[in-house]
């Protein structure tokens, strides 16, 4: 495993130097983010008779951007671990944490239309179908290649991805398994802006392997799930309106119709000192009594963690499938000083579909806080503190798990994003570093 990171780090090197001798411009900047967290009923209802959770992750990345005249080459490297997972002298020891987290070329073929290729965060509007999930410390991407058009005012992205494990001579089984995983991915995205507003429309096409038998390791055809819909922004004076509306159809799996929907409004009113927000997220769910079609909405490749709570109870590897949420929220974000913000955010949850024996629909409420300080150039102190006030309802979808008990959860994040390298050979001269904010 060394020897694998000492090969990657030379190569991303002599890739540096070469460009750094034909560049344009070139842009060399980190990313380096270590976070604490406890974790007392985070993503799940705490069980009984079990020790609450305490551990460090980081994130290393190095970025680095090539520009030239039609030419483009974006290349990111990271390490992502958690403190004291290696034993520290013995070369053997290691997990597979390094890893290409982006390598992608832009190639511009005239003024309006370019192609880009590669590994890449995909991300549009509020992130909510598509986004690069930069709370998780691996982020995410997809390999794959993008035709763009990009006009006044106007957008309009073709996208696609096929997906195999490695080069083969014969079949087209895709073995990696996972409801995010897709053998195959097509896009269309559309977006029109005018000076503060816009309204974007996205389609997209997503095919997964199905695997069939008691051990799930039969090859069973392949299901495709269609999410059509629109996003749009308003602004009016100090209030901005935001908004979504999409569609899903097609198969859940081989057997099983899948139609399902989400629909969200959000108005912001802006002051000099704090902006408050009230909104709400409907996502359609499937009656646990029993039906026929699968109305499970869900967002798929989304940044996730942005929505429903910062606990994570819905919709970030769980909550597939299942009843659906009415997510009815308020929140405020306040300016504490000069370069500090506090944010207080409240969630009323509740199913969107029928429970079992006609239970409550009432989930539960969360309470999320977080405190923000810049403490210099390029470095930024978080702290977030959030608590889950379980009805006895979120048993029924958390099975097994007990309402009763404290669900908390406590994080401290430092995170540090400066501008290493930044340089003009146009100009033939360097520029200095600059701090990113």
């Amino acid at each position: 495993m060394a020897h694998q990171k000492t090969t990657s780090l030379l190569f991303f090197s002599f890739l540096l130097i070469s460009i750094h001798i034909m560049a344009q411009t070139l842009d060399i900047n980190a990313d380096v983010r270590a976070r604490f967290e406890y974790r007392h009923g985070f993503n799940n209802l705490f069980p009984n008779h079990t020790e609450p959770a305490a551990f460090v992750n980081q994130r290393t990345r190095l970025n680095a951007n090539y520009k030239a005249e039609k030419l483009q080459l974006f290349v990111a490297i990271q390490d992502v671990s958690t403190w004291g997972d290696t034993r520290q002298i013995l070369a053997t020891d290691g997990n597979d944490s390094f890893a290409l987290f982006q390598a992608w070329t832009q190639l511009q073929l005239n003024k309006n239309w370019s192609t880009k290729l590669g590994r890449q965060v995909i991300s549009y509007d509020d992130q909510r179908i598509f986004g690069g999930l930069d709370w998780a410390m691996q982020g995410r991407f997809h390999d794959a290649a993008i035709i763009k058009y990009e006009g006044t005012n106007i957008l309009f992205d073709i996208g696609g991805a096929f997906s195999q494990e490695q080069p083969i001579n014969e079949g087209n089984t895709y073995t990696i398994q996972g409801f995010f995983t897709y053998k195959s991915m097509q896009y269309a995205y559309f977006r029109k802006s005018w000076t503060k507003s816009s309204v974007s429309f996205l389609f997209l096409n997503t095919g997964f392997q199905n695997f069939s038998g008691d051990t799930n390791d039969i090859v069973d055809g392949v299901s495709y799930r269609h999410t059509i819909g629109s996003y749009f922004k308003i602004p009016l004076e100090k209030l901005q309106i935001t908004g979504s509306a999409y569609y899903q159809f097609g198969e859940a799996n081989t057997t099983t119709d899948l139609a399902g929907y989400q629909i969200a409004l959000e108005t912001l009113y802006q002051t000099n000192k704090a902006i408050y927000g009230l909104g709400f997220e409907i996502l359609s769910g499937t009656d646990q009594n029993g039906d026929s079609k699968n109305k499970s909405f869900f967002p798929l490749y989304g940044t996730n963690h942005k929505f429903n709570g910062f606990m994570d109870y819905f919709y970030v590897g769980n909550h597939v499938n299942n009843v659906g949420l009415n997510d009815l929220y308020a929140k405020a974000v306040v300016t504490t000083g000069t370069k500090s913000s506090f944010l207080v955010k409240g969630h009323y949850f509740a199913a969107n579909a029928d429970l079992t024996n006609n239970a409550d629909s009432y989930l539960g409420t969360e309470i999320d806080f977080v405190y923000t300080q810049k403490l210099m150039p390029s470095v930024k102190l978080n702290l977030g503190y959030s608590h889950m006030f379980a009805s006895e309802s979120m048993s029924l979808i958390k099975v097994g798990r007990p309402h009763d008990n404290t669900n908390n959860w406590g994080w401290a994040q430092l995170l540090i994003r400066p501008t290493l390298f930044k340089t003009d050979l146009n100009k033939k001269q360097r520029t200095k570093p600059e701090s990113t904010p």
